[in-house]
């Protein structure tokens, strides 16, 4: 698409009647509750689903490269923001063993193959919280900032051409469109900063639709936990720096910068009177609240939505609206068909992971916590809300030693890691057995995890030693940097699709 074509097609986007779209999604809003209360939105068992994001590199010098559509298209991903990032989300099936089995076996069956397709332009896929090594040639950050203005609209360079992401460079919700974090600041026209993060979304659809908030309320209590176990990105790449000691960036490294580059990115300044969009998201009283919610939220960017045969095309305006509800946990309402209409949660705190056993042990790990948590009545659900929100920046901040605070099943409080993630993996190993897995088939789900725990080694606590290591030898940070991320991808190669973190240390 040409850039005057995609400069059309974003003000016509931007030619949408707000107030005529909020209209719509809220009388939406008003439908969906009615379903819901008649139970077409409950299920027999619990389904589980993921989102895998990944990025492309070159082969040859592990900088970052740009993957042509049609290779896209081949290899049957979809495009995400970037020109180098691509997403991949397996089929949604019942949590079960062969249910997980399935998961996985999707994952490698999608994966090798386009490994192999992409070995062939020098192209390696990989999975990661954030690149560090920009394309050759250019800086991290010329390629995040590089834009033009063409007829008025501003357009990335470097994103893909889907629409609303360059549209929302050029909507009046004030998107800060920066980088803030410790010794990194950067200023761009659009969102692409936000494109040096890929992710892993898991999905849980709870039985029956009105539970939802008691199902969301653990998962808000379970994301601190879960994210610390899972952070995988403790720097930036080396020319976003500002100038200051190797010693002091390496001190002052957040385990999970990702976080912080989401909502630098999309929300509000701090103190605009807006209210920021990327945020930990409130407690629910009732699922009507959940879809107020939603519905309530601010839309940056307004579409004429087409509607089709699908049964939730009913609910077309309102199910937009989820793409921008940039909450960390997000319920979602959505189904083909009235038979397949389903309330699930979205898990978006981690991180892309090493390798996909470690994505389906946070995908088993979280489905099992929101069978078990709330059948015995955990009481972790009596921790206040506040606290759960500063357990999941301290995990951000500093990983497993973070100081997270927890409710533990005898309704004591404690801060010591071993004994909150040691309940986490005991009730998620519940919660799997109650699906029908042996205790054994459950600890092997949760195995790579515990490995984690137990050696206290994350992704990023890796990377933080190996790069700390290099630096205390002499390695200028850049080059501490590159070098660690070359090992990372290196080894990468060899466990993606069959092997797990644990096989790295």
């Amino acid at each position: 698409m040409s850039g005057s074509e995609l400069a059309a097609r974003v003000r016509e986007l931007l030619s949408v009647d707000a107030e005529t779209f909020r209209e719509e999604a809220r009388a939406e809003a008003e439908d969906l509750k009615a379903e819901v209360k008649s139970g077409t939105f409950d299920n027999t068992q619990a389904l589980v689903g993921l989102e895998l994001e990944l990025y492309g590199v070159d082969s040859r010098t592990d900088s970052l490269r740009r993957m042509p559509r049609s290779l896209l298209e081949l290899i049957g991903f979809e495009k995400e923001l970037g020109l180098h990032n691509a997403e991949l989300q397996t089929s949604p099936e019942p949590l079960t063993r062969y249910g997980l089995v399935a998961q996985e076996k999707e994952l490698q069956a999608h994966v090798a193959p386009a490994q192999e397709k992409t070995d062939a332009e020098d192209l390696q896929l990989v999975a990661d919280g954030m690149w560090t090594v920009p394309p050759t040639g250019e800086t991290a950050s010329e390629y995040l900032t590089d834009s033009i203005e063409q007829d008025g609209i501003r357009i990335g360079t470097n994103m893909s051409d889907a629409v609303r992401y360059h549209a929302m460079a050029n909507t009046d919700y004030p998107s800060r469109l920066a980088l803030d974090a410790p010794h990194v600041s950067l200023q761009a026209d659009t969102v692409m900063p936000e494109s040096l993060i890929t992710s892993i979304q898991p999905h849980y659809q709870v039985p029956h639709a009105p539970d939802l908030p008691e199902y969301f309320r653990y998962a808000l209590r379970v994301a601190g936990p879960l994210l610390a176990l899972g952070v995988n990105s403790p720097f930036f790449p080396p020319d976003l720096y500002d100038d200051a000691p190797d010693s002091e960036i390496l001190a002052d490294a957040h385990m999970e910068n990702r976080i912080g580059v989401f909502e630098s990115v999309l929300n509000p300044p701090p103190g605009h009177p807006e209210e920021p969009k990327v945020c930990f998201p409130p407690d629910f009283e009732t699922v009507d609240d959940a879809i107020d919610a939603i519905a309530n939220d601010r839309t940056i960017v307004p579409m004429e939505v087409a509607t089709g045969t699908r049964f939730d095309d009913r609910f077309a305006h309102f199910r937009h609206k989820h793409g921008s509800y940039w909450r960390w946990v997000r319920p979602v309402f959505d189904g083909a068909s009235r038979s397949g209409a389903n309330a699930r949660i979205e898990f978006r705190p981690l991180p892309a992971q090493p390798t996909i056993r470690d994505c389906i042990a946070f995908e088993a790990v979280f489905a099992g916590l929101m069978e078990s948590l709330p059948r015995r009545e955990h009481p972790v659900r009596t921790l206040d809300w506040e606290t759960a929100e500063d357990n999941f920046y301290a995990a951000a901040r500093d990983g497993l030693q973070a100081d997270i605070d927890w409710v533990t099943r005898d309704g004591a409080r404690t801060t010591v890691i071993d004994e909150i993630c040691g309940e986490l993996f005991e009730f998620a190993r519940d919660g799997l057995e109650l699906r029908g897995l042996s205790t054994e088939q459950a600890r092997e789900y949760i195995r790579p995890l515990r490995e984690r725990l137990d050696r206290r080694t994350t992704p990023a606590r890796w990377k933080h030693d190996h790069v700390a290591a290099s630096v205390e030898a002499g390695v200028p940070l850049p080059e501490a940097i590159w070098g660690m991320q070359a090992e990372y991808i290196d080894r990468q190669d060899g466990t993606l699709i069959e092997g797990s973190f644990a096989d790295w240390v």
